[in-house]
């Protein structure tokens, strides 16, 4: 299994109710989305859904970190 990857919400124009800047977000592969410039993006509604790349910035995160993250996630 691959490591789970995050990003950093930069810019959430025009969607406010799904992003907030500031927060790490964790996506999901998704060749096609990166080929369009996007990225798949797990949301505030436990979604993943396609954003534009350029609305944040990736982020190396260490494995235990990224545990921590899903399963803080995963009880929201």
């Amino acid at each position: 299994m691959k490591e789970p990857k995050f990003v950093v919400c930069l810019n959430n124009e025009g969607y406010a109710a799904s992003l907030e800047i500031g927060k790490l977000y964790q996506i999901i592969p998704d060749e096609e989305a990166e080929k369009l410039g996007g990225l798949r993006v797990i949301d505030e509604d436990g979604e993943d859904y396609f954003y534009d790349a350029e609305m944040f910035c990736p982020l190396q995160v260490p494995p235990i970190v990224a545990q921590t993250l899903i399963s803080v996630s995963k009880q929201g």
